[in-house]
């Protein structure tokens, strides 16, 4: 289906500078993070004994087949997945998403597919032990605008809801209408008809966006054995109280955060978030409410409620499944209840995990290893032989539309440069700049200004020549806009707006099988898959 082509992140440009020198264990970094994931990075972090020695594994167990049962899908694979967690020698490797409708962006499916990956790798190379994939449902999460959408062939396809609060809890009957027009949208075709179902059984079949998100990942990658992760959980959240007090009642997080981004900022390296003195939020039926302190009281912002100090850490003890984390803490709580030893994620979340670290430490969780998710870009047969007849380079479908436009029309030797005319006109003025300077000083800015409008005729000559001379390579221009808008929608890398879909009904349910074969492994390197 596909052929592999890697190209280093540094030819494509994509990466911010904080990651970009990460990857390349540039001096300034190294105190950010606790071990590189590579093979001897991991075989570091594997050779402690007492690694997740006090996790109580039994509760984690529970919990997750407790939420394996809200589908009827997960695969026995997954299930048996969850019961390995039980044993000291097991792992995870954890990639988090929001519930996107219809999966979001592709690379969604990249970062799963990674995380597959890279466990597939490490239980390979390292045969006494067992380590298992997890997605980590975002289902707290209260954005809505991020998750209602999805692009297809370029069209916004667009759930409307009136509903508060976590994404996860929403509703999902009002999809169906959303369905039947991504249905137009896809077009006839089995393989539409197939993906059309399985988007109705997930979202129509299931009253919740986190249920029907559960079954609709179930599906797509159950086979593998992926295990899926809710921490809107009540037990779960009983082994975060301690961490939710220092949060809220001490600021330990905000503090020991602010110190990294104080470095980074000295390195004049980009900073991905910045902690709130409190990094929690309430959680109720009718909404997620961030948590501020207002002397000795503590408000809901958005909510016309304020709790005393004993108040709010009575509700912590009592009912800690009403307090949710942000995109701080968050990570802290995931590597408090899982045994973690990679997180999978994009540049941009890499960009903030790595201003995490002294604030893991001070608070004795454990900093796992920061794996950078594939990048992938697809290009199908006839991009592929249109960009071979223009000799357009995997690493040079990076540059810009006008640069790509310039190769071309050099390449084909139609463009001219009238530099030698500039020169001789030059030496011509400079004779006169002479003969006139003896005669008359005061014409000399004269000749000047006369040698500046002859060079600027020169130029306006060249510029239409050129314009002349690029109209006659107007289909192969037409053409390099045309990939490079599908390969860019929207000025943006395919994998951060196109949804999987439109790859689902061109290539079937195979698509994702050929994706994770041909980036299986360990490779931090950019993937160009070429349709063979």
């Amino acid at each position: 289906m596909f052929q592999k082509h890697t190209l280093s992140f540094e030819d494509t440009g994509l990466l911010n500078a904080l990651v970009q020198d990460y990857l390349l264990k540039k001096k300034d970094t190294e105190q950010l993070y606790v071990s590189f994931p590579d093979i001897d990075g991991y075989k570091k972090i594997l050779g402690d004994t007492k690694l997740y020695a006090t996790l109580d594994r039994k509760i984690l167990v529970q919990s997750l087949l407790q939420q394996a049962q809200a589908v009827t899908n997960t695969s026995k694979e997954s299930l048996a997945n969850i019961s390995q967690l039980g044993n000291t020698n097991c792992f995870t490797v954890t990639t988090g998403h929001q519930l996107c409708l219809f999966t979001g962006p592709l690379y969604f499916i990249y970062k799963i597919i990674s995380t597959i990956n890279l466990s597939e790798w490490l239980n390979k190379n390292f045969p006494d032990k067992k380590f298992v994939p997890v997605y980590w449902m975002a289902s707290e999460d209260h954005d809505f605008e991020e998750v209602n959408h999805a692009f297809v062939y370029g069209k916004k396809i667009e759930w409307k809801s009136d509903e508060k609060g976590a994404v996860g809890s929403f509703k999902t009957k009002s999809i169906g209408s959303v369905i039947s027009e991504l249905e137009t949208v896809l077009g006839p075709g089995e393989n539409s008809k197939e993906l059309i179902s399985l988007f109705k059984n997930a979202y129509l079949n299931h009253d919740s966006l986190d249920k029907g998100t559960r079954f609709l990942v179930n599906e797509l990658f159950g086979q593998y054995g992926l295990v899926i992760a809710d921490g809107n959980d009540k037990t779960l959240k009983q082994e975060l109280k301690a961490l939710i007090k220092k949060d809220i009642f001490e600021n330990i997080p905000a503090k020991k955060a602010n110190e990294t981004i104080a470095y980074l900022q000295t390195k004049k390296y980009s900073v991905q978030v910045n902690p709130r003195d409190i990094n929690c939020f309430y959680l109720d039926e009718k909404g997620r409410y961030r948590i501020e302190k207002t002397g000795d009281s503590y408000s809901l912002i958005g909510a016309n409620k304020i709790f005393s100090k004993s108040e709010l850490e009575k509700i912590i003890d009592v009912s800690p499944e009403k307090i949710s984390p942000n995109v701080v803490l968050r990570p802290m709580y995931q590597q408090h209840i899982l045994p973690n030893i990679a997180y999978v994620g994009g540049p941009g979340e890499l960009n903030y995990w790595l201003e995490y670290k002294t604030m893991f430490e001070t608070l004795n969780v454990f900093f796992p290893i920061l794996q950078l998710r594939a990048s992938i870009m697809i290009i199908d047969k006839n991009q592929d032989q249109k960009l071979n007849k223009l000799g357009i380079s995997n690493a040079a479908i990076f540059k810009s539309e006008q640069e790509l436009i310039n190769f071309i029309v050099e390449s084909k030797g139609e463009s001219i440069e009238l530099a030698e005319e500039k020169k001789k006109a030059e030496a011509i003025f400079n004779e006169l700049q002479k003969k006139t300077t003896d005669i008359d000083k005061t014409l000399e800015n004269l000749v000047k200004a006369e040698l500046q409008k002859t060079l600027n005729s020169i130029n306006a000559i060249e510029a239409k020549l050129n314009k002349s001379l690029k109209q006659r390579s107007e289909t192969e221009i037409n053409q390099i806009k045309n990939i490079r808008s599908k390969l860019f929608p929207d000025n943006t890398p395919q994998e951060r707006y196109d949804n999987f879909s439109m790859y689902y009904a061109k290539y079937g349910k195979g698509f994702i099988g050929a994706v994770k074969k041909q980036t299986e492994g360990n490779e931090l390197k950019y993937f160009v898959l070429r349709e063979v």
